[in-house]
């Protein structure tokens, strides 16, 4: 094997690698072989076609296969062979058989970048505050109180806010009716801002069977892909109004919130706990979020360009997965790739730009993940999806789902040790986790 590399930028090397008659001709042979005995040709028995036609009926076919298998064999052996750490999938260049029998392949690879550490320990943060007050838990009540209650049909009034209200909508876009914008019997929770403020605020005062059209500006950062940047007129019929009855909250309530509650307090303290729960893992976030953006002013270096590439892909790849739940493509949604490729570019390089700065930390400080880190992983995925923890493990024999779920255990970790090292300080940072979540308490 005859390995020739060439550095062609800062982070990329070109890799010509080319094996000989020899091994190459006893691989063809093989697969030529393999063809033979197994084809079944017409005037031929299995097994006695003649190697010319097998040679001229098959050329194409065996010599491609033969080159992805000789590629796959023998480039890990030819870059460690060199020295070279590729970080990324190879991009495979060309292929040839030679005239001599022998045959060269080239690929393009990324190295991993050589960066100085800068400081990682003793980094000054604003501090989150997690706060729950009991104004809040009174709001989260409330909101309880409106989802327990029961709904009763109206006929004697127009509609108002905090009713229930069936419509039938068709959202037009320049006159044309859209097909993905439409819906019959739709529950409409009026006030309670799931549709926005101004589609729920043009059914107030409509009366049953009443029908009705309102125009609608979607801005550019709306993240409904389908509406984003466009102006929808929404038509619409009402079918019913229904009113909440609302119980009063009491201890009574509490016992049919739930029967592990006996009294108001028990609930509101319940409450209290998990909306101090949320926040804190919210906070958790926020932290962690300011420490990486901390790291990554201080370490400037450059970035491998398919590594990038490939996170924004892996990006895009999972905007693509959102949308087929809801049987959208890119297409169908108004999005194009170069356009995703340019939007997400950003925060691909902050990630690849953080994921390197941690793996530098970690072979600094030793940290690398034990048994107890993987158990412990395996355990959490168990109770999320409350499943056994034997199937978690059977589904990560799967090694594409093995390693970055290792790599996430691994980036955890290093996070959990940079916050022990991190100075956290008080700044208005507070408000930012308070107060957005009471709603989702009911």
């Amino acid at each position: 094997m005859n390995v020739q590399v060439e550095e062609i930028g800062a982070l990329t090397r070109k890799v010509t690698i080319t094996l000989p008659a020899e091994l190459v001709q006893a691989k063809l042979k093989e697969a030529y072989d393999k063809v033979r005995h197994e084809v079944r040709l017409k005037g031929f028995r299995r097994g006695k076609v003649p190697k010319d036609i097998i040679l001229k009926q098959f050329k194409n076919q065996v010599e491609g296969e033969t080159s992805e298998k000789l590629v796959q064999d023998n480039y890990f052996t030819a870059i460690e062979k060199e020295g070279i750490d590729p970080i990324v999938h190879p991009d495979i260049k060309s292929v040839k058989y030679n005239d001599d029998g022998s045959f060269t392949f080239v690929v393009e690879v990324d190295i991993r970048p050589n960066f100085t550490l800068g400081q990682y320990k003793g980094l000054e943060v604003e501090k989150v505050e997690v706060l729950v007050t009991d104004e809040e838990v009174q709001l989260a009540l409330e909101e309880k109180q409106k989802a327990m209650a029961a709904l009763r049909s109206v006929t004697d009034r127009p509609a108002q806010n905090g009713d229930v209200v069936m419509i039938d909508f068709q959202g037009y876009h320049e006159g044309t009716a859209m097909p993905q914008v439409k819906n019959e019997n739709f529950s409409v929770d009026i006030g309670s801002g799931e549709m926005g403020a101004e589609f729920e605020t043009m059914l107030i005062g409509k009366n049953k069977d009443e029908e009705g059209s309102q125009e609608i500006d979607f801005p550019e950062s709306h993240p409904n892909p389908i509406l984003k940047g466009k102006k929808i007129e929404f038509r619409i019929k009402v079918k019913d109004i229904k009113e909440r009855v609302l119980a009063t909250i009491d201890d009574e309530f509490a016992k049919d919130a739930g029967e592990e509650f006996s009294t108001l307090e028990e609930l509101k303290t319940s409450i209290r706990e998990r909306l101090t729960k949320v926040r804190q893992d919210r906070a958790e976030g926020t932290t962690t979020d300011r420490i990486m953006q901390k790291l990554i002013e201080t370490h400037e270096f450059e970035l491998p360009k398919r590594l990038v590439t490939f996170e924004i892909n892996q990006m895009i790849k999972q905007t693509e997965e959102q949308l087929e739940k809801n049987g959208l493509s890119l297409e169908a949604a108004g999005l194009s790739r170069e356009t995703l490729m340019e939007q997400k570019a950003e925060l691909a390089k902050k990630r690849v730009q953080g994921d390197f700065i941690l793996k530098k930390i970690a072979e600094t400080e030793g940290i690398k993940l034990v048994d107890e880190d993987m158990e412990r992983g395996f355990m959490r995925i168990a109770g999320m999806y409350n499943m056994p923890v034997a199937t978690v493990k059977e589904y990560f024999q799967n090694r594409d789902y093995l390693l970055p779920f290792i790599d996430e255990l691994l980036n955890e970790k290093i996070l959990a040790f940079l916050k022990e090292q991190t100075i956290f300080i008080d700044g208005p940072a507070a408000a930012a986790v308070a107060g957005t979540d009471v709603a989702t308490e009911s």
